[in-house]
């Protein structure tokens, strides 16, 4: 069968399941809707959680950035496992044990304020379209490669799938339904990566291959890797570019945006105790280890048979599978000299002369998990396994960040806001009906992303960094901590990063390069600086205001008091 004829089954069959199992534990209260009752085991949330933390930025980005930045993109593997760890240890038990239904609702609650709660809900849906617009532009990738249709057609499909489990389903549905598209998505991406490492160094362990020798060669596979990088006059794969600080921010924000991430933290209302919650956070580690583990092996193997595939080349006799990636726009090709083969060069490439080689390929690094079958020439059917694991990968999330917005809009500004009174059918309804219109704008969002995918993901992480971790942490251990710090500290990381963000990535493009970065700190590591600011102004302001009453200090320190259930 051809790929899209395989494409067409395994993503049909892997629908009809999502769809099935939503419709099964379709939502019928508000708690089912916004918890899935509290009923979820901790084996389950734990591959549902790993489902919605590996996005498409996960599964389709973060190959592609470790593989095009090399050891540079090391700091996506570090931050966003690192993670898990402060959740675990910092916000997920304390935040089961407070027991509410959203992270606006905790902010809300703990600083006794109803304006904290509607800038926590601000920065809910902020941080939650942010990082959507990533994901729906993954959907439409995957769908314009392997259905053969435009990227902006692939996301209104994608919007129509997310619409059907999400609205219906809730997050009882959204929860059984991650389990299956984790199940999905691992298998896709490990298929694949076998495959690649027996192929390339005869290892079965994709992570041993790493490390391995190339058959062909007879050199350790990264040294390989760094010589054709030379040749070509790309930066050395294993010797990273960035400064340290800005190494470190980047990390940094990223590890506690994952701690402060919306749609994360939810996950642990979903179980029945507090211990629950910390068992949950420790499966998940252990399912997101397998992927992440395994992506720094599928980026060599991707960018080592790039490489070897398309420099130097003749165009006329490329593989098909460059002529398709090419209709999609994500590979473009400008013979420059007219001499028929591809340049596909670094920026210090130099000719014989001594004269500077024109780069004549641009590949966007989003592709390169969903085209490595094809490159390497993998069955067909492995193709379009990893097609519906993108698309398993960019859904799940996708759904678990509309909810986010969903709840924030239909329970926190709503029923605690602004109608108190509302009925729990009405509730339920605004529900659905914010999810809804919460999908048509993450689909504008994908077909007018603002940057790859990954790149878009590493802002929502610094947006989370600096606007909710400060406040969760310092509500959780700080009873001096009043609502006007909270306030004042979120307002002012949020408004910080992102205009750090959109100043240098929107407004003023061509300035964003290391020299003109503020201590050399990029956009995907601001959020650092943001958390820090966050913290600092939170306390100024905090001092000049009465502490909390002595109510919600009393709330604090039952969050704070160890027990088993």
């Amino acid at each position: 069968m051809t790929i899209q004829t395989w494409t067409f089954l395994l993503v049909g069959l892997t629908f009809a399941l999502y769809i099935g199992l939503a419709f099964l534990a379709r939502a019928r209260t508000t708690s089912d809707f916004y918890v899935a009752g509290g009923h979820v085991s901790p084996l389950a949330n734990g591959l549902a959680t790993a489902a919605d933390w590996m996005s498409a930025a996960s599964f389709i980005s973060m190959a592609g950035l470790i593989s095009f930045q090399g050891y540079d993109g090391s700091v996506y593997l570090m931050g966003w496992t690192g993670g898990y760890v402060l959740l675990a240890l910092l916000l997920a038990p304390y935040l089961r044990k407070f027991g509410k239904f959203t992270v606006p609702d905790f902010v809300g609650d703990r600083y006794d304020s109803r304006v904290a709660r509607i800038v926590a809900v601000v920065c809910a849906i902020f941080i939650s379209f942010t990082y959507v617009a990533g994901q729906m532009r993954g959907v439409g990738i995957v769908f314009s490669r392997f259905l053969e249709v435009d990227i902006n057609t692939g996301v209104y499909i994608g919007m129509a799938i997310v619409l059907m489990y999400a609205v219906l389903g809730g997050m009882k549905g959204i929860t059984y339904t991650q389990v299956a598209q984790y199940c999905v998505l691992i298998f896709a991406y490990m298929v694949p990566a076998i495959f690649l490492s027996i192929m390339i160094t005869g290892h079965a362990v994709p992570q041993i291959g790493l490390g391995g020798t190339s058959l062909e060669t007879g050199i350790p596979l990264l040294e390989r890797l760094n010589g054709l990088h030379e040749q070509l006059g790309f930066a050395s794969y294993t010797n990273g570019s960035r400064g340290m600080l800005d190494v470190f921010c980047v990390t940094a924000a990223l590890m506690v945006g994952t701690a402060g991430l919306p749609h994360v933290i939810v996950r642990f209302y979903t179980v029945p105790r507090v211990r629950d919650a910390r068992k949950s956070a420790a499966w998940a580690l252990i399912f997101i280890a397998i992927l992440y583990t395994t992506a720094p092996a599928i980026a060599v193997f991707a960018r080592t048979n790039l490489l070897e595939t398309v420099s130097s080349q003749p165009y006329a006799e490329m593989p098909d599978w460059f002529g398709r990636w090419e209709e999609t726009n994500l590979i473009k090709y400008e013979d420059i000299n007219g001499d028929g083969l591809i340049q596909y060069v670094g920026p210090d490439a130099m000719g014989a002369d001594g004269a500077p080689i024109p780069n004549e390929l641009t590949i966007d690094r989003d592709i390169i998990v969903l085209a490595n079958p094809e490159i390497a020439h993998l069955p067909n059917w492995v193709v379009a396994l990893v097609a519906a694991g993108g698309l398993a990968a960019a859904l799940s999330t996708a759904a678990g960040l509309l909810l986010v917005v969903s709840s924030a809009i239909s329970h926190d500004l709503l029923k605690r806001a602004l109608m108190p009174n509302i009925s729990e059918k009405h509730e339920l309804l605004s529900a659905r009906v914010a999810a809804a219109l919460a999908v048509v704008v993450a689909g504008y969002l994908g077909i007018h992303p603002p940057g790859f995918v990954g790149q878009v993901v590493a802002f929502a992480f610094g947006l989370a960094a600096s606007s909710f971790f400060p406040v969760i942490i310092m509500g959780i251990f700080s009873k001096r901590m009043n609502r006007e710090g909270a306030v004042a500290g979120m307002t002012a990381g949020l408004l910080f990063t992102a205009s750090y963000i959109a100043y240098f990535r929107f407004i003023a493009p061509e300035l964003d390069m290391p020299e003109n970065w503020w201590f050399g700190i990029s956009p995907e590591g601001i959020g650092t600086l943001g958390m820090v600011l966050n913290f600092t102004v939170a306390a100024s302001v905090a001092s000049f205001f009465p502490p909390p009453s002595e109510r919600i200090q009393n709330l604090i320190e039952d969050i704070r008091v160890p027990r088993s259930s």
